[in-house]
């Protein structure tokens, strides 16, 4: 079996399944987040009453943190009522970051687990090894009054990488790159497996932009065997969350941990060279209108945004302050770090006075403007270069604006130099201090 039909079989208690079959399963963790006020009102039409798993549930505050509006503000208070209510333990209040992030360093999520969450970037969390997948809110009301959904088993994609990416490229070009290879549609209802040497030289933070971004190839599910930088960030992320119980957490995942059959059958396979991607762009206003960065470059910006699920990790930070370090903006940079730890860890490496002193503007942790709702919103006719994920018309809440996706650092060094731009350009543009 693929990785992805082990976890079902584990997750639905069965021995095996076969891609086509429909199985129950019972997830480990329930996600939601800032809809789960919404959530509630349809779980309260359901003769259950009691939420039948509490400790399965977790439940951040993330979408619109602090509360833009009232509207807001009365959300989240109906969504802390709800969890006193339920005796949820696994409630994440604002400031703490965003669900996929948290869920990761929390341990919550792991190797040989199974998430099912009301959020279409539930697949992030198969970086670890896990089986993560998107549902909808009545989906997920049911799933709290029983434990059970049903799910068909997805068809396996398998994306080999070999190679190493070269200096200035990133996961994110990488991404971009296989979007716009296959389309926007290209792995619809499938599970895309990522395998091979090439995938042993990417970092933690990396690797999660690969299977979080699988949601916009329509993927069920992204997902890669746990290896020895799993175990390394896993063992480093709960001896900092949950110093308690850190190791009987490890060795709980240890044991839960599942790989692929070496003679798995896989409905299509891909192979990529790292070293042949080079700095991409996903341009207006799909994702998958993907274009080399060198043939778009010198466009205008007026503003570029740094977070999301999908590149608000450390790694991203540090990529944007080492652009920005000793120079001017000339165009506006928003900074919104994934998780409380991600700031902490930045501020300390002296990454957040990095991009103050360039003239950035700081957020809270959480999902920021990504959704269109608050701290970022663009103008009719604004440029926007972001490294989130998705860039439709009205995604960050104006129709008529125009949205970029690219790496961190070609978003810092888009807003140092006021146009699309790779950093090793700038110096030729007047991006000197």
């Amino acid at each position: 079996m693929t990785l992805t039909e082990k976890l079902l079989a584990k997750s639905s208690g069965r021995d095996s399944v076969k891609p086509g079959e429909i199985v129950i399963v019972e997830p480990d963790v329930v996600l939601s987040h800032d809809n789960t006020a919404a959530i509630a009102t349809i779980f309260r039409q359901l003769p259950q009453g009691r939420v039948k798993y509490p400790d399965r549930l977790a439940i951040t505050l993330d979408h619109a943190v602090p509360p833009p509006t009232p509207k807001h503000a009365q959300n989240h208070a109906e969504i802390r009522q709800f969890v006193r209510e339920q005796s949820i333990d696994n409630f994440f209040e604002m400031g703490r970051g965003i669900c996929h992030q948290v869920l990761c360093e929390e341990g919550l999520i792991g190797p040989g687990l199974t998430l099912l969450g009301a959020d279409s970037h539930s697949p992030h969390c198969g970086w670890l090894g896990a089986f993560g997948a998107g549902i909808g809110r009545s989906e997920v009301a049911a799933l709290w009054a029983t434990g059970q959904l049903w799910l068909r088993v997805p068809e396996t994609m398998r994306v080999a990488l070999s190679g190493s990416l070269k200096k200035g490229v990133t996961a994110k070009d990488l991404t971009i790159n296989l979007i716009g290879s296959l389309s926007s549609d290209g792995a619809t209802y499938m599970a895309v497996e990522f395998a091979g040497d090439g995938l042993a030289r990417l970092s933690p933070d990396s690797r999660a932009v690969l299977t979080n971004m699988m949601a916009e190839m329509g993927a069920k599910n992204a997902c890669m065997a746990p290896d020895e930088v799993t175990w390394a960030w896993l063992q480093e992320s709960l001896e900092r969350t949950r110093p308690q119980d850190s190791r009987e957490r490890l060795d709980f995942l240890n044991q839960c941990a599942l790989y692929p059959d070496p003679d798995a059958k896989y409905a299509v396979e891909y192979h990529i060279d790292l070293s042949e991607i080079e700095p991409m762009l996903s341009c207006p206003h799909t994702v998958d209108n993907v274009k080399p960065l060198s043939s778009v470059a010198q466009k205008p910006v007026d503003v570029g945004f740094i977070g999301t699920c999908t590149n608000g990790r450390l790694e991203d930070i540090a990529s944007a302050a080492e652009v920005v370090r000793g120079k001017k903006l000339a165009a506006r940079l928003l900074v919104i770090p994934a998780s409380s730890i991600v700031l902490r860890d930045a501020a300390a490496a002296g990454y957040i006075a990095d991009l103050i002193d360039a003239g950035a503007t700081l957020g809270t942790p959480g999902c920021g403007p990504c959704m269109g709702n608050h701290m970022g919103v663009l103008a009719p006719g604004e440029v926007c270069i972001s490294s989130a994920n998705r860039n439709f018309r009205g995604r960050m809440g104006e129709r008529d604006a125009e949205i970029y996706l690219a790496n961190p650092a070609v978003v810092a060094a888009s807003c140092v130099a006021g146009k699309l731009i790779h950093p090793a350009d700038l110096a030729d543009v007047g991006g000197a201090p």
